[in-house]
C-alpha cells in the first residue's frame, strides 16, 4: 500500500504515498492529484530541486488570515506520532509515518513540488530569481470537507513567522501543476499543541506584485 521512493534534493528526501488511500480519495475530481503523485515516484524532475528558491526558505509575509485552533485533529494525530513510532529518529518522520499509516485521510508525506519561473507571472518580482521554486510537502490529506489540504510539520508552530508564506506556495504549486481550481485546496501548519489554518487566495499574488513594484521604485 505504501510507495516510496528517496529522492537527492540536497540531502534525501523519503516520499511516500500511499496508493489504497489516494486511489479512493482522489476519485475523478481529483484524478490528476493521484496521476501527479503516482508519476513523481519514478519520474520527479531532480534538476528543478538543485537550486534556486525553496518553499522552506522564503522570508517574507503573505496577507492572509489564518485561525488558530487548539485540539485540532491534526495536532492530535501528531501527539500519538510523536509518542509511539519510536523507531524513527526525527520528529517530522514520527508524525509522517504515522499518519500516513493511521491516519485515514493522509495519501502522501514528503510529496515533491514545484514551480517554473515562466508558469507564474511576476515570479522573478516576488522571488528575485528565476530559477524553479521548488519544496516537499510534509502532509497532502484529503479531508472530510473534500478539500485537499497542504499540512507543514511546525515543531515550535506558535513562532513561525514565515510558515504560512512556504504553505501558500506549496498549495499554488500544486494547482498549477494538477490543474485542480484554488478554490479546491487549503493550507495549514500544526505541532502536537495548536495548529493555524487559512485558505489560499488568488488576491495574496496580486498584493505581492504590487508590493513589490512600490519597493522597486523607492
Amino acid at each position: 500500500m505504501i510507495k516510496q521512493v528517496s529522492l537527492s534534493h540536497g540531502w534525501f528526501y523519503h516520499y511516500r504515498i500511499h496508493s489504497e488511500k489516494a486511489k479512493t480519495l482522489c476519485n475523478e475530481e481529483y484524478s490528476k492529484l493521484n496521476s501527479f503523485l503516482l508519476n513523481n515516484l519514478n519520474n520527479c524532475p531532480d534538476e528543478y530541486f538543485k537550486n534556486g528558491p525553496r518553499g522552506s526558505t522564503l522570508r517574507f509575509s503573505i496577507p492572509i488570515k489564518k485561525k488558530e485552533h487548539s485540539n485540532h485533529e491534526i495536532s492530535r494525530l501528531c501527539s500519538q506520532g510523536l509518542k509511539t513510532m519510536n523507531n524513527y529518529k526525527t520528529t517530522h518522520s514520527k508524525v509522517q509515518v504515522f499518519m500516513l499509516q493511521f491516519d485515514k485521510n493522509t495519501i502522501s508525506v514528503e510529496t515533491p513540488i514545484w514551480l517554473l519561473s515562466d508558469e507564474l507571472n511576476g515570479f522573478e518580482s516576488i522571488f528575485n530569481e528565476t530559477k524553479p521554486l521548488s519544496g516537499h510537502i510534509d502532509i497532502l490529506r484529503v479531508e472530510d470537507d473534500k478539500k485537499i489540504w497542504v499540512w507543514d510539520y511546525k515543531p515550535k508552530a506558535e513562532f513561525e513567522r514565515f510558515a504560512a508564506t512556504q504553505v501558500y506556495f506549496y498549495s499554488l504549486m500544486m494547482h498549477l501543476r494538477t490543474g485542480i481550481p484554488l478554490d479546491n485546496f487549503m493550507c495549514g501548519y500544526f505541532d502536537e499543541n495548536v495548529a493555524y489554518t487559512f485558505k489560499p487566495e488568488e488576491n495574496v499574488l496580486l498584493e505581492l506584485r504590487s508590493q513589490r513594484l512600490k519597493e522597486k521604485t523607492l
